[in-house]
């Protein structure tokens, strides 16, 4: 190459070159701006002053009384209730005539689930008059029908044994209920300290429960079906039924570890739990591994119902104590699922951690999920 046409390719070069990097710049500068924010900064949270203003879905309460006190609170605490009758004292006649009167009284925060007896197991008839029951509770307001857990642990055939709720003279009244879209809260089992001695229990709450109600201490009652079969009968019954609306109270009573409810979730499609009276087991497990907890609420977020078992009933404290009561423990709650703060529970020792959960989350457990699974709920 000679000099001339050597200094021509050198400018050739420069001026791709520069040309190049004009449409570099040229891009650089048309193009948005990196985003380098943290995603966890792009999450909205709520947090302990948003309580008030939310709207919430207690999905488990027991109003027994026709004291007004924890429907005030509800309406301060800007909450819905679900009252649910269930087959024990004070009986269930009487539990429903204060449900009907308080949905009556107050239908923008009270709605309520019936539940049926099995005094009459061995009748002939026990399921076509079961049926015309809960036809009467529906007609009164009714939007679930509860299964209580004296099937499977105290229920006894005439022959003496246990009744277990697949058994197949259940099946008439779990498919009227399916077909009609009445969705069923089945109490069945028991959380498994139940089946532990009263100093290995894990939770404090558990232990003077069955303390106080020694015939439903498995433990103690080492003849009766044992945890496993509890289990196996509920997931054989919802197995015969796959369109059956079921909510499973108290995390299904698989409390314990959240594989194993992941596992049941996962395995059965038409359930959902809701957490009544085992948030401490929650928080108990979020004690030993928050990532765990946390990551299971965000993956079944949507299978997930807020619910506390909190009972009004004759009592001998001011409506003052018991409206504290009441919004101290609905506060808690709040707290530890919309939180990160270190906190404390009576039921175990040690701190634990507040899940704080997305809003999107916590407007699901707290609401969403409840009135998709129960779609009769009143609104304010």
């Amino acid at each position: 190459m000679n000099k001339l046409n050597s200094t021509a390719h050198i400018v050739k070069q420069s001026g791709n070159f520069l040309l190049f990097s004009l449409l570099l710049l040229i891009c650089s500068c048309g193009a948005p701006a990196v985003n380098n924010t943290n995603k966890e900064d792009t999450v909205a949270y709520y947090t302990k002053d948003d309580y008030p203003t939310v709207g919430k879905i207690d999905a488990h309460v027991h109003i027994w009384t026709a004291d007004t006190t924890i429907v005030h609170v509800a309406r301060e605490d800007n909450f819905r209730m679900l009252t649910i009758v269930v087959d024990e004292d004070p009986g269930i006649i009487l539990q429903e005539q204060y449900a009907v009167q308080h949905q009556k009284q107050f239908p923008q925060y009270v709605s309520f689930a019936t539940s049926f007896t099995v005094d009459d197991w061995d009748s002939p008839d026990w399921s076509k008059k079961t049926i015309d029951k809960i036809k009467t509770s529906v007609a009164n307001g009714a939007i679930g029908v509860k299964i209580y857990k004296n099937i499977g642990m105290t229920l006894k055939d005439k022959q003496g044994h246990f009744v277990m709720i697949d058994n197949p003279r259940f099946d008439e009244m779990l498919d009227y209920l399916t077909k009609a879209n009445i969705p069923v809260i089945g109490h069945l089992g028991e959380p498994k300290d139940c089946w532990l001695p009263l100093d290995q229990m894990l939770i404090n709450s558990n232990r003077k429960y069955y303390m106080k109600h020694p015939e439903f201490h498995m433990y103690a009652h080492p003849s009766y079906p044992s945890y496993e079969q509890q289990i196996a009968a509920r997931d054989h019954m919802l197995e015969k039924h796959p369109q059956l609306q079921f909510v499973g109270a108290h995390l299904g009573s698989l409390e314990w570890n959240t594989d194993t409810l992941a596992m049941h979730l996962d395995k059965l499609p038409n359930m959902a739990v809701d957490m009544a009276a085992r948030i401490s087991s929650l928080q108990f497990l979020a004690s030993k591994d928050w990532q765990k907890v946390h990551d299971f609420f965000i993956r079944y977020q949507d299978r997930l119902i807020y619910g506390t078992d909190r009972s009004a009933e004759p009592t001998s404290k001011t409506p003052a104590e018991v409206a504290k009561f009441i919004h101290d423990a609905w506060l808690e709650d709040w707290v530890f699922f919309t939180t990160s703060d270190t906190l404390h529970s009576s039921s175990f020792e040690g701190p634990f951690t507040g899940l704080r959960l997305p809003k999107t989350v916590i407007d699901k457990i707290y609401r969403t999920n409840a009135e998709k699974w129960f779609k009769g709920l009143n609104r304010p």
